[in-house]
């Protein structure tokens, strides 16, 4: 039955490669330039290798614990239902109402330079506010053949970027990809890796899915590891590209729309036209499928406590304030953030759930297997990336600074509120757990 079809390696690994060079290597490539310039491939190295210290944990975890609450799952298993486990779920949402914001601010910034149209604060406020619209209608009204043609518009979204990759290869100038390592350089590499972690946070939605996964035990695992590092490998082309054909300072000016015009010098307007359509396409595709796919689910689990029957947009009628909250939500980060601060706020608040994530896994460790050692390692590291995600926003962005701290606090108070007025308890009635077998 249909109903019941399960997805294969191929399809799951298709879903999380789509999500992650998608709506974030469009959006925030020129602001990951202006902060690492010639060191941005190695940027894009570092950040993958943090995404892979986290996937050691969801591999283990996901491939055990059978859950679309996904983190929210392992860290119920881990640290029981109480307080904090409610709020990160809370904050789970907010990552897909964080990127929502993203997404369509990278929209305008392609659409408007596409047709003409000085990119301002109220030209880009309006494309905004009708994409937001158009797509909440479309996700009330529901669109089942939106959904059919993701895999597809993934494809073309991929053979974009290779045409990009393989005729920018033609004319690169090595020169200018040769990395700084003077002090200066060093930060810069250290902040963008820290930014660009959100381009890789695409494979958590495989754990989000695992309960609809052929075979989750041994597939949730190989796709998570597949995904990343192929990901990574297209990054870096990506970018070797980019910096070899476009000087740096081009690339920064055209911070919104950085790939469209580092393909003009091969590839002139064609390449422009091109690949502006495929960032277009690309958002699109990540804006439903952040809609569809993630907030209705996070919303619920955040409302309701509970995971809902059926993992489909009727999940809306279930409670149907919840999407216009979400939409509303992402429009004001948009409105109120710029990119750059979306971005880091959409960084800190994965990395604070990444962190509960390692944490629960060293309850869970003797049960469900890991290296203890490794995972105390990627602990350490990855509360270093926060604490030098929260210095990079408080030196250079206070607002996103604020922003984040907030969004923390008020995670909070939801949860407290939640629990206090409406005696809700966190749960999943549908986890499945298959513990470390002993041999």
């Amino acid at each position: 039955m249909k109903k019941n079809k399960k997805l294969s390696l191929v399809e799951v690994i298709s879903m999380a490669v789509g999500t992650m060079i998608g709506a974030s290597i469009f959006s925030i490539f020129g602001l990951g330039a202006k902060i690492a310039g010639n060191d941005l491939p190695e940027a894009f190295i570092l950040s993958g290798v943090y995404a892979l210290i986290v996937a050691y944990s969801y591999a283990i975890l996901g491939g055990k614990i059978i859950s679309n609450a996904g983190p929210i799952a392992f860290i119920l298993k881990g640290l029981g239902d109480r307080i904090a486990t409610g709020a990160l779920s809370i904050l789970m949402w907010l990552t897909y109402v964080i990127s929502i914001a993203l997404f369509v601010k990278g929209f305008a910034g392609y659409l408007l330079p596409f047709i003409h149209i000085e990119p301002t604060s109220f030209s880009i406020g309006i494309v905004e506010v009708i994409v937001i619209s158009f797509f909440t209608a479309l996700n009330f009204f529901g669109s089942k053949a939106v959904g059919k043609v993701e895999f597809y518009i993934v494809l073309i979204k991929l053979s974009i970027l290779l045409v990009f990759i393989l005729g920018g290869f033609m004319t690169i100038n090595w020169g200018m990809v040769k990395p700084g390592f003077d002090s200066s350089h060093t930060s810069g590499l250290l902040n963008a890796s820290i930014i660009f972690f959100l381009s890789y946070m695409g494979f958590g939605l495989i754990t989000n899915a695992s309960e609809n996964i052929k075979n989750p035990t041994k597939n949730v695992p190989r796709a998570i590891f597949i995904s990343i590092l192929f990901v990574m490998l297209f990054y870096v082309l990506i970018s070797i590209v980019t910096i070899g054909n476009l000087p740096l300072p081009d690339i920064i000016k055209a911070q919104e729309n950085a790939l469209a015009i580092a393909a003009k010098p091969f590839l002139g307007n064609f390449g422009f036209v091109l690949i502006t359509i495929g960032a277009l396409f690309s958002i699109s595709s990540a804006l439903n499928a952040t809609i569809y796919g993630g907030a209705n689910i996070a919303y619920s689990l955040a409302k309701d406590g509970e995971l809902p029957e059926f993992y489909e947009r009727k999940v809306w009628a279930k409670s149907t304030e919840g999407l216009y909250i979400t939409a509303s939500l992402g429009l004001l980060f948009a409105l109120f953030f710029d990119l750059g601060a979306i971005a880091s706020i959409t960084s800190t608040v994965f990395t604070v759930i990444y962190i509960f994530v390692l944490i629960s896994h060293l309850k869970l460790q003797k049960e469900y297997g890991g290296n203890r050692i490794l995972l105390l390692i990627n602990l350490i590291i990855l509360s270093i990336v926060f604490a030098a995600l929260m210095k990079y926003q408080w030196d250079t962005q206070r607002s996103a600074f604020y922003g984040s701290i907030f969004t923390f606090i008020g995670a909070f108070i939801v949860e407290y509120l939640y629990r206090k007025y409406r005696k809700r308890e966190l749960k999943d009635n549908r986890i499945s757990t298959y513990p470390q077998q002993k041999i």
